[in-house]
């Protein structure tokens, strides 16, 4: 049977990637984009020449997609109550990938595209007559504000509160998902992955990931006001609140990606089906700590507590404390569930200090220094 796929959020870091894997499988899909947000189109088929795709592929993805403009915060999507009724009748299953990543956002503003936007799009699903399979990308991080310990992957609980107001945006769509799962008795698949990264080197025409917009902010700090304190090498001195064991999960998109899709093919339970998309081994804090200080030029210094005499540059820094609340973590993700249903085709390749530096310095600037770190097992507003 020919199942027609809608996806949101396809010109995004991890839609694309999507996209990608999606039409291995799918001859046609329909992307629904941001309306007024540019030439949707353009921004897909560049993505595929710039990571490899042949030309043949890249010509024919026009009459592969159809791409339909939509407004997320609005019922119906924004659309007339005609091609809102023609695009639901039209899917066999929808991808939701869409959202803001804004850890700084507010929490009305956050939930305006993350908790209403998923609304919409269950409104979608609702109102087709092939009652199509809803694939949900949450993120491992409605775990909240739990700092230690394990977070498991049927656990949905705000007991400890959240680190920023995204996550609690994604939590308030998760719970969306089960109430109208429940009332609908319509199965969904919740994906949540952790943090995504790529060793692809920047460009202009593609996507950033969460990293790179870390190293923008200590980038951009830096060059502030003078910095204060020095190191013996005459780099700025910059002291964050964190743990010295601290962890963090980091998975290339890639695999996430096709982990997804995997997990879709099988036969939903009927009810809401959750999955940790995670890597299996942790990457430390001080390993992202070393990336930050050779790329940005800085040496940055873990503290338990926030410094009660900030140097101007780390005045800066605490204005995201969305950001910098994650170098105190030390939970694991439990992905039970994805390893049992995958095996080991559900583990990914080491995540380390030079596939990170590769995915956020152009190969001409990335600077000299000490062989890399291994990963052990320790570990900007966007809406496409």
């Amino acid at each position: 049977m020919v199942v027609h796929v809608a996806l949101t959020g396809a010109t995004g870091f991890l839609g694309l990637r999507l996209l990608r894997r999606l039409l291995a499988v799918h001859r046609s899909m329909t992307v629904l984009v941001h309306a007024g947000s540019g030439d949707a189109l353009h921004r897909i088929t560049r993505f595929f020449e710039l990571t490899g795709a042949s030309e043949a592929f890249t010509a024919g993805l026009p009459g592969r997609l159809r791409v339909v403009e939509t407004e997320l915060e609005r019922p119906r999507l924004g659309l007339s109550g005609r091609v809102f009724q023609d695009l639901a009748d039209g899917i066999g299953a929808i991808w939701h990938s869409a959202g803001s990543i804004n850890l700084e956002g507010e929490l009305p503003e956050l939930r305006r595209t993350n908790v209403e936007g998923t609304r919409h799009v269950l409104e979608l699903a609702a109102a087709g007559r092939g009652r199509p399979v809803v694939h949900h990308v949450s993120t491992a991080f409605v775990a909240g504000g739990r700092r230690e310990g394990v977070a498991y992957e049927d656990e949905l609980d705000d007991a400890y509160g959240f680190e920023n107001a995204y996550e609690h945006s994604k939590f308030e769509a998760e719970r969306l998902i089960h109430a109208w799962s429940l009332e609908h008795a319509r199965p969904v698949v919740v994906l949540r992955p952790s943090i995504l990264v790529t060793d692809l080197p920047p460009h202009p025409e593609l996507p950033s990931h969460p990293l790179q917009v870390v190293e923008r902010i200590v980038r951009d700090a830096r060059r502030g006001p003078a910095a204060g304190r020095q190191d013996r090498d005459g780099r700025p001195r910059v002291r964050l609140q964190g743990h010295p064991h601290g962890r963090l999960n980091l998975i290339q998109v890639d695999h996430a990606a096709d982990v997804m899709v995997r997990l879709a093919g099988r036969t939903p339970s009927g009810g809401v089906d959750t999955y940790h998309v995670v890597h299996d081994r942790d990457v430390p804090v001080a390993t992202v700590v070393t990336l930050l200080e050779r790329l940005v030029r800085v040496s940055v210094e873990l503290v338990t507590e926030e410094p009660e005499d900030p140097s101007p540059m780390e005045s800066l820094l605490r204005c995201y404390p969305g950001l910098t609340a994650y170098l105190a973590h030390r939970r694991r993700f439990d992905d039970t569930r994805v390893r049992t249903l995958l095996g080991p085709s559900a583990a990914s390749d080491r995540v380390d200090l030079e596939y990170l530096r590769s995915g956020l310095a152009a190969p001409d600037r990335v600077p000299a220094g000490p062989p890399a770190m291994p990963a052990t097992d320790l570990p900007s507003a966007r809406y496409s």
